[in-house]
């Protein structure tokens, strides 16, 4: 702020750039030709600069791979630009390239640039499968840009959609590149937000390039709806004002509830654009460039739009109707940080559903455990869990996440019963996957049962942070695994009551338990057979 007051250099940086003093400095210092780690005290923080450096320099040498690959492959560019409808331009402006089918083309490229499998790895652009190769292979490759257009990681997309293969696929987690930061497209952006005074974040990156060719500039995406108080920081910093596009499903408005408190948190002013007709971004843009322009300056006030989103949905003139209201929108006020806010809301609640002021604040006040922000770690003051019941509840929501998101992996469900899991809502979500095995987790019907919704979000996010990206026979094999980890512990169990009913069995019962146990033994059999 010092810097910024005194109107130096590093304040303009600071101001356009949307970075902080040390940001500043490294960017003025890059341009400059100034190596700053030989300035650095630490030699762990020296090395560390270096080998980001080279991850940065083997990115960068991947895009420009990538766009060469593309420019002689037809049938990519015949898909960009015929299918997707993308000019050379537009290619061009956010490097469009091609990922070849042959598993060592880009690994085998940048080791004959002098690049080791180290430093191929630590970019993310290498995995180990049965030998080192490529992380991508056969589809499009979108680069994603930090804030100055430095090259962090890529997205990377089918140019068929199969069933059996995930449409997109991004960069694991590098020394350069973290999801819950990144924002797609900001480096061409900010300029747009800046004049425009507002930023628009929208679901995918392909409805960003198709916004940025129609003229809208001012918009960037997140990796899909998983918006962060990182993700709002690092906006807030061009414009407090921040607009969201994204489908109007339940994920979308799953997603708003949970961005609303962050907003709040953040000091940015969060609104939410409706899309006319429902469409998805890149569609009414492909139809009517003007009426997505249009729709961008008519955002509503998030807590007011998702207020309106549950009018429709409820029946308010019902008990029921009006205890769900108030337990979805009691969540979101009540991690409002402005108390003024939190009052409107709550005196705009009670008129809505007719009861009074005072029977919704209490309600606030009592703040219930189900009603709380659910997250990944479990709350300190819940008792720990010892380590085996701990390794089965993680076994089971990591294969339900799994089984959630994914219908190519519901069939390992289908051996599980209910005696399996560790808890109700384990037990509730599998009998709902199970009754309803073609149910995407997009649907609005059917859906899964009220009282496991902060449960589906937990496993929504456990997905995002370990699983999204990965290919469908990493998942397949995941799940196996998994579902041989849920019958073992089962089994173990059953084991166990079942030699303490043989002490006071007689012959016949015996030989009753003893098949039992056979039975058992054949079911984990059968189960580590298949994760083999």
């Amino acid at each position: 702020d010092v810097y910024k007051r005194q109107g130096t250099m590093f304040g303009f940086i600071m101001e356009m750039e949307g970075v902080d003093f040390k940001g500043a400095l490294d960017i003025l210092a890059r341009q400059a030709g100034v190596d700053l780690s030989i300035y650095k005290t630490s030699a762990g923080s020296t090395q560390s600069a270096k080998r980001k450096e080279r991850v940065y320099e083997a990115l960068e040498l991947a895009t420009k791979f990538y766009q060469i690959q593309f420019s002689q492959y037809r049938p990519a560019a015949e898909y960009i630009l015929k299918k997707r409808g993308y000019t050379k331009q537009t290619a061009l402006l956010f490097r469009i390239g091609y990922a070849p089918e042959s598993g060592t083309a880009l690994t085998g490229f940048l080791k004959k640039q002098g690049f080791t499998q180290d430093d191929i790895k630590a970019a993310g652009l290498g995995t180990q499968r049965r030998e080192f190769s490529d992380m991508f292979r056969g589809r499009i490759m979108f680069p994603l840009a930090d804030q100055q257009g430095r090259v962090i990681g890529f997205t990377a997309r089918i140019m068929h959609d199969d069933p059996n293969a995930p449409k997109y696929i991004n960069t694991p987690q590098t020394i350069v590149y973290d999801k819950s930061r990144h924002v797609f497209g900001l480096h061409l952006a900010k300029e747009a937000i800046r004049k425009s005074g507002y930023a628009v974040v929208v679901e995918g990156n392909l409805d960003v390039i198709a916004s940025h060719q129609a003229g809208v500039r001012q918009v960037v995406a997140t990796a899909g709806t998983a918006m962060t108080d990182m993700h709002l920081k690092t906006l807030g910093r061009f414009t407090p004002d921040i607009r969201l596009a994204f489908d109007q499903d339940g994920a979308g408005i799953n997603a708003t509830e949970r961005a609303i408190p962050l907003a709040s948190k953040t000091g940015v002013t969060l609104k939410i654009i409706d899309i006319p007709g429902g469409k998805d971004p890149d569609e009414l843009i492909a139809k009517d460039p003007a009426a997505w322009e249009k729709a961008l300056e008519s955002g509503q006030y998030a807590p007011d739009w998702l207020i309106g989103q549950y009018q429709k949905r409820l029946d308010l003139s019902s008990a029921v109707g009006k205890r769900q209201f108030s337990d979805v929108l009691l969540k979101v006020i009540r991690n409002l940080t402005d108390r003024v806010e939190q009052d409107h809301y709550l005196t705009k609640m009670a008129e809505l559903i007719d009861v009074s002021v005072e029977a919704l604040r209490d309600k606030l006040r009592s703040a219930p455990t189900a009603d709380r922000p659910v997250t990944l770690k479990r709350p300190a003051a819940q008792p720990a869990l010892d380590r085996y019941q701990a390794e089965k509840l993680k076994a089971q929501n990591h294969l339900l996440a799994l089984a959630f998101l994914s219908t190519d992996i519901r069939s390992f469900l289908e051996p599980l019963t209910a005696d399996m899991l560790s808890d109700d809502q384990g037990r509730t979500l599998l009998a709902f996957l199970q009754t309803h095995p073609d149910y995407k987790a997009t649907d609005a019907r059917p859906a899964p049962p009220k009282e496991v919704s902060d449960f589906v979000k937990m496993l929504l996010l456990l997905y995002e942070e370990l699983y999204q990206g990965l290919e469908i026979m990493e998942l397949r094999h995941e799940a196996a695994r998994l579902q041989a980890r849920l019958v073992e512990y089962f089994v173990k169990t059953k084991k166990s009551e079942l030699a303490a009913q043989m002490g006071d069995a007689d012959t016949a019962q015996t030989e009753v338990l003893l098949r039992q146990v056979k039975e058992l033994d054949t079911l984990l059999h059968n189960a580590k057979k298949g994760a083999n």
